[in-house]
């Protein structure tokens, strides 16, 4: 099963991407946790000790021009748009509770310079874990889907978009779906997160009329005092988990998961 998790920053996608992990393990599942968010917190929320010391692979300049044959940032015409990467998931994952996670780093953009080599090296390093690896794969996301392509949407079995109760939230949820639409990404669905009341829940439910919900995480202060103390996350709510809990056997209902334990 393949699972990315995207949503506007500061809505809760990381939390639950690192919950959904958790549980997956916990349940027997072999889970590779993917960090594709610029932002780079899945590591910590996860639990992992020193998480600021994880380099991403899009910053590991010796590895990147080994494997395209250029350096990032050199002025070259040729590079590798292929290059080999079976075997990085082994030598550049974390370890942790039986999840195993990678960071990616962040898509370079045009009008940045020459980063080609990056994109190159990160494109082909997703498209291995989506289209090969034969595990639960979960992906936090940014706003954007820039780690994704057409080759690899396919793969996805579900992209979830996380919202709270607001307006900015709701608008980059419907952006998230036409990105995924433009690239074929077919399995979407939305989370709530700090659900405070039914009003919320009617107000999400009201809003996105077309969108499948996978669930409603209520607001737990534990969570952001446990944030703001910079303790894991996965144990700081019985009722948080409990409703990502109902969301996982949502999710590996609509799969058939035989083999992937």
């Amino acid at each position: 099963m393949k699972i990315a998790v995207s949503g506007k920053g500061g809505v809760g996608k990381t939390l639950l991407a690192s919950l959904l992990a958790h549980i997956f393990a916990a349940s027997g599942y072999s889970v590779l946790a993917i960090d594709a968010d610029p932002d780079a917190n899945l590591a910590a929320t996860l639990g992992l000790a020193h998480p600021e010391d994880i380099v991403p692979i899009s910053e590991m300049k010796d590895l990147i021009a080994e494997r395209t044959e250029t350096r990032p940032g050199s002025i070259g015409p040729y590079f590798k748009l292929n290059p080999k990467v079976d075997d990085l998931p082994e030598k550049h994952w974390q370890k942790l509770d039986g999840i195993r996670l990678m960071v990616m780093g962040r898509i370079k953009k045009g009008g940045t310079g020459c980063y080609c080599p990056e994109n190159a090296l990160l494109k082909a390093l997703m498209s291995h874990l989506l289209l090969v690896r034969n595990e639960v794969i979960i992906m936090d996301m940014e706003a954007g889907i820039e780690h994704l392509g057409r080759a690899t949407a396919g793969a996805v079995d579900k992209l979830i978009v996380v919202v709270e109760p607001g307006r900015r939230s709701l608008e980059t949820a419907r952006a998230i779906s036409g990105l995924a639409r433009d690239i074929g990404l077919k399995h979407m669905a939305v989370v709530g997160n700090k659900i405070r009341s039914q009003a919320d829940r009617d107000f999400l439910i009201s809003s996105l009329p077309d969108f499948e919900f996978l669930g409603f995480i209520p607001y737990d202060q534990a969570i952001v005092d446990a944030d703001l103390a910079n303790q894991p996350l996965s144990d700081a709510s019985p009722t948080v988990t409990n409703e990502v809990k109902n969301i996982y056997q949502k999710l590996a209902a609509t799969k058939e998961t035989a083999g992937l334990k």
